[in-house]
């Protein structure tokens, strides 16, 4: 859907521009337009790699395992009906961390992997129930899928190294600037969520009985 409505806009753009015969400037535009993507993809690369990179240090170093441990409580909390030692928890836990430290793009694959893991546990308990609870109707996503959704959408964030970074490359004074009103921002959806999430899963489900 945003692809056709992206391509409408610059279809209407175009046309608009041609009839009131702006075509140079659109061209240049164009032109200008491509030279700073290219750019602000080599400033993200650059920021992605340093952070992804000290991910990786902290998690040789046992920082993120020491993490994991402490996040579990938490964990439980949220999916209670996620079985203890299943696979889903380490990839959920590790879209958490990275998430709350900015690395977005490190969140992206271990988040795939959790779905991934938590349609495999509603297939389990389409074959037998799994802690009491039947799976829920065909079509329909889990409790657990929809709280990892919006925890993932919502979640708390120390270091907002994207807007950092696309700050930084359009000239900020102070590009860590946002740093406090984004905790502040995201502390508070990570609070509307969880909320959220523990009301709707106190609602009685007939997949619940």
């Amino acid at each position: 859907m945003l692809n056709y409505l992206w391509g409408a806009m610059l279809l209407l753009g175009i046309v608009y521009g041609a009839f009131h015969g702006r075509l140079p400037e659109i061209t240049s535009a164009a032109i200008d337009s491509a030279k700073e993507a290219v750019t602000l993809c080599i400033t993200m690369t650059g920021v992605m790699s340093l952070w992804v990179g000290l991910m990786e240090i902290a998690q040789k170093s046992g920082v993120i395992g020491r993490a994991t441990k402490k996040i579990q409580p938490f964990i439980s909390f949220m999916f209670p009906g996620l079985p203890k030692g299943h696979k889903a928890r380490e990839y959920i836990t590790t879209n958490i961390i990275a998430n709350v430290f900015g690395l977005g793009w490190a969140a992206t694959p271990a988040g795939l992997k959790a779905m991934e893991e938590l349609k495999g546990l509603e297939e389990e308990r389409k074959a037998r129930p799994v802690g009491g609870r039947r799976a829920v109707p065909k079509g329909t996503a889990s409790n657990e899928m929809c709280t990892f959704l919006i925890l993932n959408i919502s979640s708390l964030q120390l270091i907002p190294v994207s807007i950092i970074a696309y700050r930084s490359q359009y000239g900020s004074v102070n590009p860590a600037a946002v740093i406090a009103p984004s905790i502040a921002a995201t502390l508070l959806s990570t609070v509307a969520a969880v909320i959220f999430c523990k009301l709707m899963d106190g609602r009685k489900q007939p997949w619940k009985q």
